[in-house]
């Protein structure tokens, strides 16, 4: 493995202590959310202890919340390589800021435009499009992936894109399969054809260094509780993005895109979530840069580890009779995946591999993960999806070797041992 230390990583992760039986949790969950470190935990308990207020107040507790907000929305623009705080707001989750934000922008569309979705998409970037296309009279294409790897090919998104096209929502990277998806590009074309970008990096954003900037994106949508913090969504929205639409909010709200009091705890655990990954890069030798230099740091040295140890992993589930990987496969080509298996295994139905899983204290996900199109496309909706298995930086080796070793046992139906600390 790289010098990447992950037990030092692991130690700041309390959940990483619990425990099955007596054998250590393993958890492959986190592309569903992962798991937070202390200083998360304790950013959002301090923040009820000393500065739990309402904002705009001449008060103490007001204005150290107020500092707060202003700090963790530089925080996330450094890490998202935004121009400023002004790009970033705050809401409940993607999904929600999505809606939100289709609603905005289809203010400013008329019947007869087009938006282009993907079918490699989380439903959270498809099915507000959908639901503005229904009210305002638009239409939605769909460009539709390659089923014997689930990429998209950039040719197809040229003979979709028109005159009429509006916008173009599509996946960094895909959070079933792990597909990523060439954003510069996409984005060069789309804007050529004279349309609006809105990216997806829910799944990219635990994974993978982003730059907005760079892939020039008029909009960029993430969930801070899939990259070690709390449950809030964040989205950049580029100044000239933001000048061209209206402001739909009440007339006392100070941002278009943050209705109401937002959640302010959540927001010193989010501060403390983009601090964590700056400190892996000062530990990877950026101490003294800017915290965007060390963010960039810290997710390059986050994705070299990681894909060292899905290589491991995809070595191990490729040697297990029966068992079938969606996705990209070819190891030249995993430059453009992230570390997120989904596969299925012959004559076991999802479910029942992810619950014997369980029972041996190996968190998986089993299902669609709300990529229903995608699942669907690959016939696998009626037979309950696939199995998911997540690695995150705070994974190991021995995790891998024994959760290949637990599917190896479950394809050969044969009994788990007992579960003793021995087999962790």
């Amino acid at each position: 493995m790289t010098g990447f230390d992950v037990e030092r990583q692991r130690a700041l992760f309390p959940a990483l202590s619990l425990t099955h039986g007596d054998a250590p949790i393993a958890f492959f969950d986190g592309p569903g959310g992962t798991q937070v470190p202390a200083s998360v935990i304790d950013a959002v308990a301090g923040y009820y202890r000393t500065s739990n207020a309402n904002h705009g107040g001449f008060f103490e507790t007001s204005r150290r919340s107020d500092e707060i907000v202003a700090a963790t929305h530089e925080a996330v623009a450094d890490l998202l390589g935004a121009a400023g705080p002004d790009e970033i707001a705050f809401g409940q989750n993607m999904t929600s800021l999505t809606f939100h934000a289709s609603r905005t922008i289809g203010a400013v569309l008329q019947p007869g435009d087009e938006i282009i979705v993907t079918g490699l998409d989380h439903e959270a970037n498809i099915g507000p499009w959908l639901t503005l296309a229904a009210e305002r009279g638009l239409t939605v294409r769909t460009w539709e992936p390659r089923l014997d790897d689930c990429t998209l090919d950039l040719h197809d998104l040229d003979k979709l894109l028109v005159p009429k096209t509006r916008l173009v929502a599509f996946g960094w990277a895909s959070n079933a399969v792990g597909t990523i998806n060439p954003v510069a590009e996409i984005v060069r074309r789309v804007h050529a054809a004279g349309a609006w970008t809105y990216v997806d990096a829910v799944h990219a954003a635990p994974h993978l260094a982003i730059d907005v900037a760079a892939v020039g994106t008029d909009f960029l949508a993430c969930s801070v509780y899939k990259f070690f913090g709390p449950h809030v969504g964040a989205l950049y929205a580029s100044r000239s993005a933001r000048e061209r639409l209206p402001s739909l909010k009440i007339r006392p709200a100070e941002d278009r895109f943050e209705t109401g009091t937002g959640n302010h705890e959540g927001y010193a655990g989010t501060l403390a979530a983009v601090d964590y990954i700056a400190d892996i890069g000062a530990a990877a030798g950026g101490s003294g840069a800017t915290r965007r230099a060390r963010t960039v740091r810290g997710m390059t040295a986050i994705r070299a580890y990681e894909m060292e140890l899905y290589r491991h992993l995809a070595d191990g589930l490729e040697s297990i009779p029966g068992l079938r990987l969606y996705g990209i496969t070819e190891r030249s080509a995993f430059d453009r995946r992230t570390p997120t298996a989904a596969l299925t295994l012959a004559g076991r139905d999802p479910a029942s591999v992810a619950r014997a899983l369980g029972d041996e204290g190996i968190a998986v996900w089993n299902g669609d993960f709300y990529a229903t199109g995608l699942i669907e496309r690959l016939g696998l909706l009626g037979s309950g999806g696939v199995v998911r298995i997540g690695l995150t930086h705070y994974n190991t080796a021995a995790e891998v070797d024994r959760v290949v070793a637990a599917l190896a046992r479950i394809a050969a139906g044969a009994s788990r041992p007992a579960l003793t600390s021995a087999t962790a």
